[in-house]
């Protein structure tokens, strides 16, 4: 728990009345105020999450004696931190997606891939899930789900369909990606050795990548569709799968999500064309695509200049990954204390969360504006143009910056007042039977931030510590903090609002949180039962 202007954590259970369970009750009330606003109330993700910001900082103040001005503090510098990098990086890509339209490059990609399939089916395979998987594995931070909703949305998705498709396959990729980010931290937080906790995840997380295909087929075509595709399906989800497990395993976790995404594309792309599923007419990409691709042939430079942007950002990050590159970039990084914030960590230390991180050279957005430079060079956009587009994400986007904005700035003060660590003490106090809780624990922590490695930075020391008072095996349920947190991404209203901006349906996440809660908490429980079960007899030759 952490404490603010040099007040230690007391030796209690909790700051009230001695009770960790009341404490745990009230630390709850922002998340509970969250979710009641934005899939009870149906009121605008903005509103939802300064709502439950308003009810974070009423709790730290009142309920954990943190002084008002620390509060605020430690907000601004949550919401600080969403605009850098968050907002820098989702924005950028957005804007790179603007210029392909602007520049008509966007109708030769969507015709390309009608060529080799407008099947929607096959299509969200590959772009959502395959695909985005590469994305997450070189960038994260709502690069994939902002990229692959609006790639979708031009070929011919609707834009609901196009935003669930994105936010359900951007799940078991977040486990490694960007390349083992969120391994490496677990490991930094856990004292773990890094290679032992993603092979780990390996073997959690693959098992829930065999689902996700053939929900994806299901949420394109329902019923119908997944009994005419689910060769293709599962097909997609046993390489990746394979690929994921050994490659996290036996070469590389940082490169687990890349080298999983690109198998797993050229297997649909091999089965779908040598055994293309029937369809009926709905399931192709655009009613029109046929014809338009028929009458409209691109020549083989434009098609080259349509992929070109992705395949730059594909390039960079890959780039940007090379010791000596990474290095030069990362030297000009400024780490310092945010102005008047103090915090104490439980030994009496001073905290490491006041620490921001100013990584402008290295980091995602920037990366991605460069990207951006050299998409507006190949597809011949004019500085004016480009100025012009920007502008007008920034515009488009202006919600989604306040609603990310608001939420940052809840999760930075439920976690500076110590709400967090009550959280998921009182869950670590169920003994043996965390094992089925501690996946729950890592899907909050994302649900709530975002991020996986966010998660495992709020949960990885707490579930070592868990472990070890059960009895249970560590690393195991280290790994099972970045495993369960996948699942929390489809609900996280960080990627909930940069999928409804992309398609335009700002102020209607909560329509898409009500249509992807109730998959991710099947899944959460299928990744708690999987993570029970590895601890004992009947699965416990899966963990190394």
């Amino acid at each position: 728990m952490l404490l603010p202007g040099g007040t230690r954590v007391p030796a209690d259970p909790g700051p009230l009345a001695d009770s960790l369970a009341l404490s745990a009750l009230v630390a709850a009330l922002p998340i509970v105020t969250l979710f009641l606003l934005l899939g009870v109330f149906r009121v605008p993700a903005w509103v939802a999450a300064l709502g439950a910001l308003a009810v974070a900082l009423l709790v730290s103040i009142v309920a954990y004696s943190m002084p008002t001005g620390q509060a605020l503090l430690t907000a601004s510098q949550g919401a600080t931190f969403a605009l850098f990098p968050l907002v820098w990086t989702f924005g950028t890509a957005i804007w790179i997606y603007r210029m392909t339209v602007t520049s008509g490059h966007f109708d030769v990609l969507r015709r390309s891939f009608a060529r080799v399939s407008d099947d929607q089916r096959v299509q969200a395979m590959v772009i959502a899930f395959c695909f985005g998987s590469v994305l997450e594995g070189l960038a994260g931070q709502g690069t994939p789900v902002a990229i692959t909703t609006v790639m979708l949305l031009a070929l011919g998705f609707g834009p609901m369909k196009a935003a669930t498709v994105a936010l359900v396959a951007n799940t078991v990729p977040a486990a490694f990606g960007p390349l083992g980010l969120p391994i490496t931290t677990l490991a930094g937080v856990t004292d773990l050795p890094a290679d032992e906790l993603g092979a780990m995840a390996g073997r959690q997380v693959p098992v829930i990548a065999l689902l996700i295909p053939l929900l994806l087929v299901g949420m394109v075509g329902g019923r119908r569709a997944l009994r005419r595709t689910w060769y293709v399906a599962l097909a997609c989800g046993m390489s990746f799968a394979l690929a994921q497990f050994l490659t996290s395993n036996f070469f590389s976790v940082a490169l687990a999500d890349i080298v999983a995404g690109l198998v797993s594309a050229v297997v649909v792309a091999v089965v779908a064309r040598v055994w293309p599923p029937r369809r009926d007419d709905d399931q192709a990409a655009d009613p029109g695509s046929a014809k338009d691709v028929a009458e409209r042939p691109d020549a083989p430079v434009e098609v080259w200049r349509a992929y070109a942007p992705y395949l730059v950002i594909v390039a960079i990050f890959g780039l940007s990954q090379v010791p000596a590159v990474a290095g030069a970039l990362n030297s000009v990084t400024v780490l310092f204390d945010w102005p008047g914030l103090h915090l104490l960590n439980v030994s009496g230390e001073p905290s490491s969360l006041p620490v921001f991180k100013f990584n402008w050279l290295s980091s995602t957005g920037t990366l991605l504006v460069l990207a951006g430079l050299i998409t507006m060079a190949i597809l011949r956009v004019t500085p004016r143009a480009a100025l012009v587009a920007y502008g007008q994400t920034l515009a488009s986007l202006r919600w989604a910056i306040l609603t990310v904005c608001g939420l940052l700035a809840l999760a930075f003060v439920m976690n500076g007042s110590g709400q967090t660590a009550t959280l998921g003490t009182w869950m670590a106090g169920a003994g043996g039977l965390f094992a089925l809780l501690s996946p729950v624990l890592g899907w909050l922590g994302v649900a709530l931030t975002g991020s996986d490695t966010s998660s495992n930075s709020l949960f990885g020391a707490l579930q070592v510590t868990a472990a070890q008072r059960a009895g249970l095996d560590p690393v195991l349920l280290a790994a099972a903090n970045a495993s369960g947190g996948v699942i929390g991404k489809m609900i996280s209203l960080q990627n909930l609002t940069i999928a409804a901006s992309a398609v335009g349906l700002s102020g209607r996440e909560g329509d898409l949180f009500r249509r992807m809660f109730g998959w991710s908490v099947v899944l959460i429980c299928a990744m708690a039962l999987l993570v029970g079960l590895q601890t004992t007899p009947v699965l416990s030759w899966m963990v190394p």
